[in-house]
């Protein structure tokens, strides 16, 4: 065939970018070393690559001709990039700093930042926090590398082991893969669960602020790559996590490793009943502090992030009020939704259902000050095939009676007038995952979530994983915006994670993500979540109750059909 013959690879190769322009640079050159030609040209630092669909570190050598598209830390990724470097950074200045003393990522906080707490010792001074940003800064100064380097399974635990990291040792002795990758900056080395910047120097956003007793890294959000949001106090955030890390405690299992171990002992079942006689005291606990106030409360508003278990948990709040003499009537927030063609539209002209002008609030309002003067009320019932409110039943409380409010906006100052404010008990119940892999690896409560969404959209709604994970950047960009900024001014918080659960969601999230299509945008998340889940031992599914949060997603609930009384 003529025009084709054989040919010695080249000293140069081109990449083709998303915007269809071409780079020429050598065979074997770093992402980091091409995309640099382009860095001035984007709308935030990159600190990641994807090459022909694979996610990688800049440092990845590019070897043939191939598709690079940038990673900036305005993408899901490059946040995770990010914040995860800056964790090590921190983890290598503190115990620089303060070699006696352990340092705990506990969790994240709504504002850009991570919750942290030191053991073995006091909580820092502000003195001290001071000296720890001063030695992070002089780090990222000095632009250091994150030296990677792959380690044996039992060399790496025979390290942890020297060290003294006990939660680590128990992690890594249920791996399967016979490897580790470690990272070091200086002398101090660790594994984390995923990709890092090449060095120090792109770390330049960052802030230490004290939290109560421990203290928060702060880091940008998505929106605003390089700066940092204003802090706001989270005391009921806080104490919601304090309160599952006293749970956790009770069980003897604050970490995955920890779990893996009660598993293996067969244990299994213990840790199921107490998790959920843990949550059921708790609902029982709000329910009397309803009950307490019944005088004043006649409304309960219950909000909480998608796949959070609220439609259960106000199930079961209604069953405890039940046993207190109080009798609740269930509100359909839905029901409220304006007519399609007068909801509001998002900065870039699609119909935003998740704002709170797409319900109808003056009807609302009045509805209920009808409602609770014992006026018979006709509520609408929204018509979501053809995008229209139309009327529904008449309904009239009894004297007793109080009214359950569930959606999105549960908490916003806007929702309601005054008058009905003041007699309202606020809920926010959300998965507040406190089951961490070790002292430095977080488990995302946004991860915990997406996966029982999974295994949820693929049961009740025939939808693929894949197609799941698509939606999901959509509803966490509502949840940023009409949820999170609201959660402190809830009266309570009802965490709904189980120390469990994911053993449990495991054995039926794997198959469905292994059914995601390869090189699709959602392979890379699908890859991240399936390397997550390794970390589990299963649980059995017949091993759940059918009252519990977990029965929601995976099926056999026994509250699916519960209806709270009516008149």
């Amino acid at each position: 065939m003529t025009g084709f013959r054989q040919i010695e690879p080249g000293e140069r190769i081109e990449v083709h970018l998303p915007d269809g322009r071409t780079l020429q640079g050598p065979r074997g050159a770093t992402a980091e070393a091409f995309l640099a030609v382009i860095g001035a040209d984007l709308p935030a630092p990159v600190v990641g690559v994807i090459v022909n669909g694979e996610l990688h570190e800049l440092t990845y050598p590019i070897e043939m001709e191939a598709r690079l598209q940038p990673v900036t830390m305005s993408d899901a990724d490059g946040a995770r990039i990010y914040r995860r470097s800056l964790t090590f950074l921190l983890e290598a200045a503190f115990s620089s700093l303060f070699p006696q003393a352990w340092l705990f990522i506990d969790h994240s906080v709504a504002s850009g930042g991570y919750y942290c707490e030191v053991k073995g010792r006091a909580p820092l001074s502000q003195d001290e926090l001071t000296a720890l940003q001063t030695e992070m800064r002089r780090l990222v100064q000095a632009n250091l590398p994150f030296e990677r380097h792959e380690a044996s399974l039992d060399e790496t635990i025979a390290l942890f082991e020297r060290q003294n990291y006990a939660d680590k040792v128990r992690l890594l002795r249920y791996r399967r893969k016979p490897y580790v990758t470690l990272y070091q900056l200086g002398r101090h080395v660790d594994y984390h669960h995923g990709y890092m910047v090449p060095a120090t120097g792109y770390l330049e956003w960052f802030e230490l602020a004290n939290s109560q007793d421990g203290f928060t890294l702060r880091f940008p959000r998505r929106h605003n790559p390089t700066g940092l949001t204003r802090q706001d106090d989270f005391p009921k955030l806080l104490a919601s996590f304090r309160q599952y890390g006293d749970w956790l405690e009770r069980l003897g299992i604050e970490s995955v490793g920890a779990l893996d171990d009660a598993i293996q002992n067969g244990r299994s079942r213990e840790i199921i009943l107490v998790s959920e006689a843990l949550h059921e005291q708790y609902i029982a606990e709000i329910a009397r502090k309803i009950a307490g106030e019944r005088e004043k409360v006649r409304l309960v508003l219950i909000s909480g992030p998608s796949s959070s278990g609220k439609t259960t948990f106000a199930r079961r709040l209604a069953v405890q009020l039940l046993t207190l003499g109080l009798s609740p009537f269930a509100l359909e927030m839905d029901n409220y939704f304006v007519d399609r063609e007068k909801n509001p539209r998002d900065e870039n002209g699609q119909l935003d259902f998740e704002a709170l002008e797409g319900l109808d609030l003056a009807l609302l309002g009045s509805q209920l000050e009808a409602l609770l003067r014992g006026e018979e009320v006709r509520l609408p019932h929204y018509n979501f095939r053809d995008g229209k409110q139309e009327p529904g039943e008449w309904t009239r409380l009894r004297p007793e009676q109080l009214i359950i409010l569930e959606g999105i906006h549960g908490l916003n100052p806007r929702l309601l007038p005054p008058t009905l404010a003041a007699r309202a008990f606020k809920i926010y119940a959300s998965a507040l995952t406190q089951l961490n892999l070790d002292r430095h690896n977080r488990v995302s409560t946004t991860d915990t979530r997406l996966i029982r969404r999974i295994v949820r959209d693929a049961r009740e709604r025939g939808y693929s994983a894949q197609q799941t994970i698509s939606r999901w950047e959509s509803v966490r960009r509502g949840e940023k915006r009409h949820i999170f900024p609201y959660q402190e001014n809830a009266d309570v918080m009802f965490n709904s994670a189980l120390a469990y659960e994911l053993a449990v969601l495991k054995p039926l999230a794997e198959p469905l993500l292994r059914q995601v299509p390869h090189n699709t945008p959602e392979a890379i998340e699908t890859k991240r979540l399936l390397a997550f889940l390794e970390w589990f031992l299963p649980i059995d599914l017949e091993w759940i109750p059918d009252n519990s949060i977990l029965r929601e997603f995976v099926g056999g609930s026994i509250l699916k059909d519960f209806k709270v009384w009516g008149s």
